[in-house]
């Protein structure tokens, strides 16, 4: 009696677990555009920095930006200055995964030089995906300091 009892216990909680993990919402979520974007972009963490480079090999931020668009049938221009012409113009609150952010981290402080996709946002803050000429394709805080004051503004390409 206890084993039948324990049994029906197990294939019910079992059921239960099937059917909380499996929740269409969470499947929706999971295939929106610009988590494939996140995604592709994280495939290349590690690569280097190449200046002009677009390959596993080497590559700079326009070419991580152009390939992780281009995964979900967005043609991006292939410098960052092009692609900040794309999109929808947002307001920093209004930064959410999948955005671009644009930078001056050159001499002249208004002129784009820099991008990244946004691939979280909590508390405040953003953490965007790029390629940094110290690091390669890596992952950054906006709050620190040196993005913070190099961000010019975001666009949104997906909507």
């Amino acid at each position: 009696m206890l084993r039948k009892q324990f049994r029906f216990t197990a294939f019910f909680l079992v059921l239960g677990l099937m059917l909380a993990t499996s929740c269409a919402s969470k499947k929706k979520a999971a295939n929106e555009p610009f988590n494939t974007v996140i995604q592709t972009a994280r495939s290349y963490t590690g690569t280097p920095y190449r200046y002009g480079g677009t390959t596993r090999a080497g590559m700079d931020c326009s070419a991580l930006v152009y390939h992780s668009f281009y995964s979900v049938g967005v043609t991006m221009p292939r410098m960052s200055a092009d692609q900040s012409k794309m999109g929808k113009s947002i307001r920093t609150n209004e930064i959410r995964p999948g955005d671009v952010l644009f930078f001056a981290t050159g001499k002249r402080r208004k002129q784009v030089t820099h991008s990244g996709i946004v691939t979280e946002t909590s508390r405040g803050d953003v953490r965007f995906i790029h390629s940094s000429t110290s690091l390669g394709v890596s992952e950054d805080y906006l709050s620190n300091n040196y993005w913070s004051k190099a961000f010019l503004f975001a666009k949104r390409v997906l909507d």
